[in-house]
């Protein structure tokens, strides 16, 4: 009723009806509206339009398109929320932008809340405001509800704070990925395609992943005498239909979200685990890319790419294989030996096409951390760095998404990353310089990059120097179009490889197959593009919440941590406990990256907040 009367007002549309004018005499009489000339106005000293809640602060969308947003502060909402249509009086701050505070929730958008219990008040989870209402007499602190809104009305009780198992649902929720949970879609998937497929059950084809995969996308086979690569990937296409319920549930969540611990599936079980997974001494439909490898001037002489059948003959870890890599072969049968003699030398050939990409693209050194978790309590960190059996497997994988790309219509999907602009890159140059690493613009931005990681070869400052780099580099995403891959090096580029966890390769696929693109194809890219990066931050909640926990466990541990925002007063663990974030409540102006002891003193599970002191 208020937006529809409103959007009327700002148009100059008097046509209200008895109820739109049983408003306007309130507003009128509050001095919220006044007539002239014919029209009813908005006193200058109010506003209406739609709350947008972000990190620190909120803003007050306009629908007046003829004013600008405001901010207003957390404290100042008055129990308004996200998407709620609010009336709000401007507040006279003569140092500063135009505030406001919130005097009215117009229409609630009736969201649903995920609240804690703190104090005798509800407190939001995601934002940490206090929403002023009389709490239900059965709460006691920490307890995490679902609330309806505006009425503050408990829609569901999902436990308490204290149970580190309500960490999952907590993020789920707060992205919009509670939908997951439902595993009521089952799936009769068989092999019983009519067509013709390239029988390879012969070859010896491998898979090499982490030891705990339970979803195995991709498996090669390298006939080291020919000079052929297999890239043999999971066919989904076939058994996840366009348009089917299957499909429709697989781009809504677009890709698996990988927590510690646990996959959550883009495809149902049956498939990601069983059917469309290159599991050892099956039968398996996989779509193939057979590449004529040109060993001397490493390149892709020519790539047939066709649905065939495969039977990987062994699974293995990137442990194992970097053991044969480095030559400590332990025990191992007639059918392994016959591999390993086909990837020692596919090695050495992947690490020749590595040393040729890097002339173009970068060489970050890469470590990540993954929580180990038990009874789901963090444990420690197993810091998993990039070896010979990543990068063997990375090479082959990369050579098949650059032939997928190719064989693509001019309008498809692509995985684009566009050159930095020169503003970021001079930046950087100023952000190393500041660490005491001399380096200056060159004649390009490879060139430049290079330049800086070379000066900051064997200091302690590397990884901090890669990270910077990355910074300053835009956000790689899915287009329709091809605009190359800046960080890779390649004028062209596509996911091929991954289709049981990406639904980026999933289209790819399909538009190899049938040779037509997506009427929406845009409207997908750009989708999966925002869910990619919000599934992201989805993990990363729950990541900072474990840490949450174990610091609140551990209150006066003393840890590690290097400087990573001076503005914040904000660190991250380096050692044991790697990728903790704490907020330093002593600091003195320590340098960015400085290397630091720190005791921890406080720890909030809700807002994963971890309050820690130099130790002088």
């Amino acid at each position: 009723m208020y937006l529809s009367l409103f959007e009327k007002i700002f148009k100059n549309n008097n046509d209200f009806s008895a109820k739109e004018r049983k408003l306007i005499q309130e507003l009128e009489s509050g001095g919220i509206l006044y007539y002239e000339n014919g029209k009813y106005h908005l006193n200058s000293k109010y506003k209406v339009g739609f709350l947008r809640l972000e990190k620190s602060r909120a803003v007050i969308e306009d629908i007046d398109n003829e004013h600008k947003n405001i901010y207003i502060e957390l404290d100042s909402l008055n129990g308004a929320y996200n998407n709620d249509l609010v009336l709000a009086k401007r507040v006279f701050n003569p140092r500063s932008r135009t505030k406001a505070k919130i005097i009215k929730v117009l229409e609630g958008s009736k969201n649903q809340l995920l609240v804690y219990v703190k104090d005798k008040s509800y407190i939001t989870l995601k934002e940490n405001i206090v929403l002023e209402n009389k709490i239900d007499s059965s709460c006691k602190d920490d307890d995490v509800l679902v609330l309806e809104n505006p009425s503050l009305k408990i829609i569901s009780k999902v436990g308490n704070l204290s149970d580190p198992k309500i960490d999952e649902y907590i993020s789920l929720f707060l992205y919009h990925e509670e939908f997951r949970l439902d595993m009521s879609l089952k799936v009769d998937a068989k092999m019983d395609d009519k067509k013709d497929r390239v029988d390879l059950t012969h070859l010896p084809f491998c898979t090499i992943d982490p030891s705990s995969a339970k979803d195995h996308d991709d498996a090669i086979y390298y006939d080291d005498s020919e000079k052929v690569l297999y890239v043999a990937i999971a066919d989904v296409s076939y058994f996840v239909k366009e348009g089917s319920d299957l499909d429709k549930i697989a781009f809504k969540k677009s890709t698996s979200a990988y927590l510690p611990g646990k996959v959550l599936p883009m495809l149902p079980n049956e498939l990601s685990e069983d059917m469309c997974s290159l599991k050892e001494g099956v039968d398996r439909y996989s779509y193939v890319f057979k590449m004529y490898i040109d060993t001397n001037n490493l390149t892709v002489k020519k790539s047939q790419l066709f649905e065939a059948i495969i039977n990987s003959h062994r699974k293995f870890s990137y442990g194992r294989i970097d053991r044969v890599i480095e030559n400590k072969l332990d025990k191992y049968t007639e059918i392994e030996k016959e591999i390993f003699d086909y990837l020692i030398p596919l090695y050495e050939v992947t690490k020749n096409f590595r040393a040729k990409r890097m002339k173009k693209g970068y060489d970050f050194r890469s470590v990540e951390n993954r929580l180990v978790l038990k009874n789901q309590v963090l444990q420690n960190i197993d810091v998993e760095e990039s070896t010979g059996s990543h990068q063997l497997i990375e090479e082959c994988m990369l050579l098949a998404n650059i032939e997928a790309s190719k064989k693509v219509n001019e309008v498809g999907i692509y995985r684009i990353h566009e050159e930095p602009p020169f503003k970021a890159i001079s930046q950087l140059v100023d952000d190393v310089n500041m660490l005491g690493i001399k380096v200056k613009l060159k004649n390009d931005i490879h060139e430049t990059i290079s330049h800086i990681q070379n000066r900051a070869k064997n200091t302690y400052l590397q990884d901090d120097v890669d990270e910077l780099i990355i910074h300053s580099q835009t956000q790689a995403k899915y287009s329709s179009k091809n605009f190359g891959h800046f960080g890779l090096g390649f004028n062209s580029y596509s996911h091929f490889t991954s289709p049981i966890r990406r639904y980026s390769d999933l289209v790819l696929h399909r538009i190899l197959k049938s040779r037509k693109t997506p009427e929406n194809i845009d409207e997908i890219c750009e989708y999966i593009s925002t869910n990619e990066r919000k599934i992201d931050q989805l993990v990363w909640d729950f990541e900072d919440r474990k840490y949450a926990r174990w610091a609140k466990n551990n209150i006066g541990a003393e840890l590690k941590v290097k400087i990573v925002d001076t503005d914040r007063s904000k660190a991250v663990c380096y050692e044991k406990l790697n990728g903790l974030k704490v907020n330093i409540d002593n600091y003195k102006g320590q340098a960015l990256y400085s290397r630091i002891k720190v005791v921890i003193k406080d720890a909030n599970v809700a807002n994963k907040q971890i309050v820690a002191s130099i130790k002088y």
